[in-house]
């Protein structure tokens, strides 16, 4: 769903994850207003990936689980030691990011889908 109004949830993430769709499907049976922001595409600005890293922490944000990561060069793994190296390679790479992040307009956020978790959090945000 996107249009020009301000919605009361961003989505953010990149399209072609399987569970972003199944975050996009709830959403949408739901019938929750809310904003997809694919950062592959819109790009991620420095200044709101610190607004996650500030809230959620890199270490939850940095997703180690994934094919992007292990393809990385071990130096490369190795080099991510901190905050500043870990957003360093989340704006290079996005894919990096772990997804799907739920925001709320009143600044909430919720990592990841787990169906049983998105009720409470929108009920909480609404």
């Amino acid at each position: 769903m996107t249009d020009t109004r301000q919605q009361p949830f961003t989505l953010y993430s990149i399209k072609n994850c399987d569970t972003v769709k199944k975050a996009r499907r709830y959403l949408d049976q739901q019938q929750i207003d809310y904003r997809f922001y694919d950062y592959r595409v819109e790009g991620l600005p420095a200044a709101l990936l610190q607004q996650f890293i500030d809230r959620l922490g890199y270490e939850a944000l940095l997703n180690t689980r994934g094919t992007t990561w292990r393809k990385l060069p071990q130096e490369t793994r190795d080099a991510i030691t901190d905050a500043a190296s870990a957003k360093a390679l989340m704006l290079e790479q996005p894919a990096m990011i772990k997804r799907p992040l739920l925001h709320a307009a009143d600044g909430s956020m919720l990592l990841g889908f787990d169906e049983s978790r998105y009720p409470t959090f929108l009920q909480e945000t609404l």
